[in-house]
């Protein structure tokens, strides 16, 4: 197919290229097809047997690299908020679709290929993993900081105790990338897109991406609020432990998302993710106030304030 004759779309933090035709979008993946492909569909399947709007596939041609997917357009809900005078309103009605996602109890489907998909667990060594990547990436190549290995020692010890003080037991559907700018305002209604990676995890997780989300910058006020809204619809016999893994989750989550975006720059060349960096160390700062738990951290980043100048 020559993918030249499509206009292409602005792309996301993945090896992904998307295509829109006249009535649909092309994804395009040549690295890590499994999950940018396969996957993708696979998730979409599950979301849509719930009623949830996802991507319908189209056609596909997994030998020559590409899926065709339902086209939502290009208004998303970060746009939507970011203009409405009623920002909690919008939040409420992403609230209701989570709800919805979280209430979800079958996770297996079949591929495109006819072959089978389990939703994978979200795994303490997936999770860890991922927290490391500020290690790998942001704390070893930030050149305002000495001492290098023996702080990246000390600071992995941390992060793999916070993961020892989670409470919740609970599995639920976990997207891994619930924010807004994944959110689709399509015909007054919210489509969810970028699936492929969802697991079975936490049920703070989620909600820690859209409170906490990088991309936008909301009060104090109004993160509380949708909390408080998400744990009136949602009966937890213990709010405490809910608030202890909402917080725990949040900060190793822009951790993470603090060494991904180092890593774009670095690697990839995608410079723009940089500026996104201080936003993070405001939200982890945020959730490091309150939770003993976090004491570690906190204390951490007052001895080593360097780590957080970003020069890199």
């Amino acid at each position: 197919m020559n993918l030249k004759k499509f206009k292409k779309l602005s792309g996301d933090a993945s090896f992904r290229q998307f295509f829109r035709t006249n009535n649909s979008v092309l994804v395009y993946s040549n690295v890590q097809k499994q999950t940018n492909l396969l996957n993708y569909d696979s998730v979409n399947k599950i979301l849509i047997k719930n009623q949830i709007l996802a991507p319908v596939l189209i056609k596909q041609d997994y030998d020559k690299n590409f899926i065709e997917i339902k086209d939502f357009g290009n208004k998303n809900m970060l746009d939507k908020i970011k203009s409405s005078k009623n920002k909690l309103k919008k939040y409420k009605e992403i609230l209701k679709i989570l709800n919805k996602i979280q209430k979800i109890k079958k996770f297996k489907t079949k591929n495109f290929l006819k072959k089978k998909f389990n939703l994978p667990n979200y795994t303490k060594t997936k999770l860890l993993k991922e927290s490391y990547l500020f290690l790998d990436w942001y704390l070893s190549t930030n050149n305002s900081i000495n001492q290098k290995p023996v702080l990246k020692r000390n600071l992995k010890k941390i992060i793999d105790n916070l993961y020892l003080k989670l409470r919740l037991k609970q599995k639920v559907f976990v997207h891994r990338d619930f924010h807004v700018s994944n959110m689709m305002f399509y015909k007054g209604k919210i489509a969810i897109i970028d699936n492929q990676d969802a697991v079975l995890g936490n049920p703070t997780y989620d909600l820690a991406s859209l409170v906490d989300d990088v991309r936008i910058k909301t009060s104090n006020s109004l993160k509380a609020n949708i909390l408080k809204v998400f744990l009136t619809n949602v009966k937890y016999k213990n709010k405490s432990q809910f608030i202890n893994d909402f917080e725990i989750l949040s900060v190793l989550r822009n951790l993470k998302i603090i060494g991904i975006f180092t890593r774009l720059a670095k690697r990839d060349k995608k410079i723009k993710y940089l500026k996104l960096i201080p936003h993070a160390w405001k939200l982890i700062d945020n959730r490091l106030k309150n939770n003993p738990n976090l004491n570690d951290l906190k204390n951490f980043l007052i001895k080593y304030p360097k780590i957080k100048k970003n020069e890199n």
